[in-house]
């Protein structure tokens, strides 16, 4: 998130940095030796990481195989300091990172505004933000009045966050309950709900009441 942010702002999918620092000021985060680990070994999984999309159909007997994949970076060049970074502009020391053309020409074309605020208090909740930036996004990209998106089976909402722990589903309709009353706690016009028997959550369009604008509004 931070990374596509620089290269909103600097308009290149080449993104230049000074130190770590910047990220953990940017989430509020407290600058030790363990978070500095942390991104290191979180840059390191993201460079490693492919998604892979993909059917595999029999149409007329035939078999067909309908895959694509894409990945995040390119290319990493960093610097990482266990304890208090250097001074910015020190010699040798700038960060480099790379976006691959799928990932910036994606970021680049469909802008999803999200308060970094409420990824900082949610920083140590990852269930809570991983269902705040799927709303932020879903419903930014709505289109009609309102969608119904089942909690269980094919394309359903555990499926869609990847929430295999919570296999029972009395267990994740409680969690995304929960989850849910904390995102509308920081953004309290999301225009999402439970629907009645508990089945589905019923998501509107938040282009006239988007996550930023929510959020600033409660300062």
């Amino acid at each position: 998130m931070w990374v596509a942010t620089l290269a909103l702002r600097q308009q290149t999918r080449t993104v230049r940095f000074s130190t770590a620092a910047e990220m953990l000021d940017f989430f509020r985060l407290f600058k030790d030796g363990k978070r500095y680990q942390r991104i290191m070994e979180g840059f390191q999984r993201i460079f490693a990481a492919t998604i892979f999309f993909g059917t595999n159909d029999q149409p007329d007997g035939k078999v067909l195989l309908d895959w694509a994949r894409c990945h995040f970076f390119d290319r990493l060049h960093l610097w990482f300091h266990h304890g208090e970074p250097t001074q910015p502009g020190a010699s040798g020391t700038e960060n480099l990172v790379v976006l691959s053309d799928a990932f910036y020409d994606e970021i680049d074309q469909h802008r999803i505004p999200v308060e970094r605020e409420v990824v900082a208090l949610l920083a140590n909740a990852p269930g809570v933000l991983d269902l705040y930036l799927w709303l932020a996004w879903r419903t930014w990209t709505l289109n009609g009045q309102w969608v119904r998106i089942p909690l269980f089976g094919t394309g359903g909402l555990s499926e869609q966050l990847g929430t295999g722990d919570y296999s029972a589903d009395r267990f994740f309709r409680r969690k995304i309950r929960r989850w849910l009353e904390e995102v509308q706690a920081l953004w309290p016009e999301c225009p999402a709900h439970l629907s009645k028997d508990g089945q589905s959550l019923v998501l509107y369009s938040s282009k006239t009441n988007p996550a930023v604008v929510a959020m600033q509004n409660t300062r």
